[in-house]
Parts: structure tokens; sequence; C-alpha cells
């Protein structure tokens, strides 16, 4: 079930346009990776699911009717562009977003205060957001994101500016918040954690919808049916005509890594039976599947 239907948006600044008829569905309790090059039209779908910006054409449903702004009391949104009050006090700014979203100053002091402790920041919450670390900064924001309980999340590259450690700490929370149950949309550039979060993803190009899918099913298709094969012994593996073809096969004392491309409608299968009739002695076998990254670079430039 989808949580946010995006039916054919348009948007259009001046002569620009930015969305050019956008459809896809965000569905309910999944992490959804929004992807795609500066200046795609990403942040104003965003800005649009969160009423921010309005469109010229089309609309967005949320749990199947068109959203209002009582909704967007259900979404946490951690934009890029990090927006905290350097003169504040670190609980007092906490506080207050807290409070915008509708939360009480009782169960906003208590939720805050947990989320401060497992962060490890409790001692910051008297100290002015201008003593904070950049890293401190963005801890804050992320819990401010998340304190309501929001039923959908929308984090613009979460993990800028993070040291590996503590955007490890971001990337357990995000799998913690949905197996607690929260859909989540994830504006990245880093496909590494695309493919380590992302159920599925769509990318937008040039104002318009590129792909959407699982990663899963996105990185089979772009595969170009090609195995490695790693054995032992022996001379080098030839081809077989109707099966594969060899496309690099490198000798390390005697231990072979060769790469395979198979013909179409040839399954692993029928090669590894052909491979063991030669009494071939194969350490590991397994698919070429591409990564999001040379995915992405294909679809946005058209390269190979």
């Amino acid at each position: 079930m989808a949580l946010i239907q995006c039916k054919d948006v348009t948007k259009n600044f001046g002569e620009k346009t930015a969305l050019d008829h956008v459809s896809l569905d965000i569905p309910e309790g999944k992490i959804f990776g929004l992807l795609g090059p500066n200046g795609a039209g990403k942040t104003t779908l965003i800005r649009i699911i969160n009423r921010i910006t309005i469109p010229d054409g089309g609309e967005i449903l949320f749990g199947g009717r068109p959203i209002t702004q009582k909704d967007v009391e259900k979404i946490g949104y951690l934009p890029e562009e990090r927006g905290l009050y350097r003169k504040m006090k670190v609980g007092d700014q906490a506080m207050y977003f807290a409070r915008l979203k509708g939360m009480s100053s009782k169960d906003a002091s208590t939720e805050l205060k947990k989320w401060f402790v497992k962060f490890g920041i409790q001692s910051w919450w008297n100290k002015k957001v201008e003593e904070l670390s950049k890293g401190m900064a963005q801890k804050v924001q992320f819990i401010t994101t998340v304190v309501h309980r929001p039923s959908l999340l929308i984090l613009d590259e979460p993990f800028s500016g993070f040291d590996p450690v503590n955007a490890q700490i971001i990337r357990d929370e995000i799998l913690q918040l949905k197996a607690q149950g929260a859909t989540i949309v994830l504006s990245t550039h880093n496909m590494e954690s695309v493919e380590e979060l992302c159920d599925e993803i769509a990318l937008i190009n040039k104002s318009k919808l590129v792909i959407a899918g699982g990663v899963d099913d996105i990185r089979h298709r772009y595969g170009n049916n090609n195995v490695e094969l790693v054995y032992t012994g022996g001379p080098a593996v030839s081809g077989e005509e109707n099966l594969y073809r060899v496309l690099s096969d490198q000798d390390d004392s005697g231990r072979h890594t060769a790469v395979l491309s198979l013909e179409d409608g040839v399954g692993n299968s029928d090669v590894l039976r052909s491979l063991l009739a030669k009494d071939v002695a194969i350490s590991s076998f397994k698919e070429l599947i591409p990564r999001m990254n040379d995915i992405f670079i294909k679809l946005v430039t058209g390269e190979e």
C-alpha cells in the first residue's frame, strides 16, 4: 500500500520546468530512495509533499486522499540546509520544534531528553547552539525531526558532514524507525547508503521520472548477464558456443579469476553443468550485479 502517491505532478518556475508530470508511489513502511543529480527536481518534489510549495498541476495523495496541512504534522522533514537558531539554547531550540509539531511541553521534554541521552549529548541541553560542533548540531536537528514519531520521514542528505561512526549511528536509527513502522524517504547522493538501506527507489533527471522500482530488481535489470568464476588448476577456461564468452581470465599462481558473459537465455545452471563436465575445479561462481552508482551514472549520462 502506498502512503504517498504523486500523480502527474508538474511545477514550473518561470520558464524553467522543475517537475514534468512526475508520478510515483511511496510504499508504506519502507525506505524509499529519491535519487537524481543536483537540479533534477528532487527538492521541489519534497517541498510539494510538505506543502511548502504548491504544484502547478497534478496532486499528492496521503493515505489515498488529497494531502492536507493536518497531514503535514505527521511528517518529519530534515532539509539539506540545516536551520538551527544559533543564539538559542539547544534544549529550548529542540522544545520549540517539538511544540511546533503539536507535542505538549511535558511529552516534548520527556521524549527529547531520552533522545539526547541516546545520542550522548545530554550535557549540551543548556548550551547555545553556536557552541555545538557541526556533527552535534546535525544530531540535534535529526532528533527534532523524529521526536514526534512521524508516520512519514523525509531525510535530505542525512549523512552529510558526519564522520563514519556517527553516520552509522544515524543509519541504525533509520532502520530502527522503519522497524517501528515509519515510512522513510531518503534523498541522497550516497549510493552505498541506497544499496544498504533502501527497499525501492525513484530516479528523477531533468525534471522527469527516469525509473522507479525495487533496488534489487533494478540492479538485476541493468546487469550485463556476466558472472565471475574462480577456479583452480588446469588450463584457462575457453568460451563455449551458445553458452558463454570469456571476457577475461587472470591467473594468480594457479588460482584463476574469470569473467564470463552468458548468452541470451542461458542460465547459471547451464554454465555450471558445462564447466563441471570439463572437470573445472570451481571455488566460487557468482553473478556480477552492477552497483547503484554505476546504474545512476548510466541513466543520468547515457554512458555505459
